[in-house]
């Protein structure tokens, strides 16, 4: 979860519920298997008292938004009785057939619920590497279309995602759009930029605009590398 940015949530271990399937003994020993995980690993954790699955315990990962609402996510549930009831088995190294222990595995739960939690951790200020623009290109006119699309070309080719905002409104109401749909940088292009094949860089929430001293392709790596540390 620290790689999403999320500095605050909870470990629970989940034990069994009213209503469940499968033997005591498969409970006793999935519910020890979890815990003795959760101890080797170093965790602190909290037990839920018969919050488990129907077929067995689980670990819960709970993570708390900017509100600090608590939100399930991610999961491991531990279940002997579901195998045993469909009858699954495998041979092992000496020939004998074994019974396996089916782990469910869910890394971030339900997807809808994740990505609601993350945009409100950032508070819709996702940064660089989550973005789903990360670059928006403010051509000045018509005439540096071709230029702007070179740009957008040199952006994709090192995997960023960027748009051309080529519409007919003005300078500031581009800016200002792109300022709302929070998107990290605007690559403002005209003439001189065409020219001296740079970009005129504005990042977002600042009010100043700078040329970049070399190509254009320089800060696109610089970009790029920012990027794929969370890759």
């Amino acid at each position: 979860m620290k790689v999403f940015g999320f500095e605050s949530w909870g470990i629970e271990l989940s034990t069994r519920p009213e209503k469940s399937i499968g033997s005591d003994e498969d409970w006793q020993k999935a519910t020890a298997a979890l815990e003795q995980a959760l101890k080797e690993k170093g965790l602190p954790y909290e037990v839920n008292e018969g919050d488990g699955a129907f077929y067995g315990p689980k670990i819960d990962i709970k993570l708390k938004d900017a509100l600090k609402r608590t939100w399930q996510c991610a999961t491991i549930q531990c279940d002997f009785a579901l195998p045993k009831r469909f009858n699954l088995a495998y041979i092992d190294a000496e020939g004998k057939e074994q019974q396996p222990i089916m782990l469910h595995r869910v890394l971030l739960g339900s997807l809808e619920r994740f990505i609601g939690a993350l945009i409100e951790n950032y508070k819709g200020k996702l940064p660089l590497w989550l973005a789903p623009t990360q670059i928006v290109i403010i051509p000045i006119n018509e005439a540096v279309l071709a230029y702007a699309q070179k740009v957008k070309t040199a952006c994709e080719d090192k995997g960023l995602r960027v748009n051309i905002d080529n519409r007919n409104e003005t300078l500031n109401k581009k800016i200002r759009a792109a300022e709302v749909e929070n998107i990290p940088y605007c690559f403002i292009v005209g003439q001189k930029e065409a020219e001296q094949d740079t970009v005129s860089i504005r990042e977002k929430g600042s009010k100043d605009k700078y040329t970049s001293p070399l190509e254009y392709a320089f800060f696109i790596q610089e970009l790029e590398k920012a990027v794929k540390q969370h890759k």
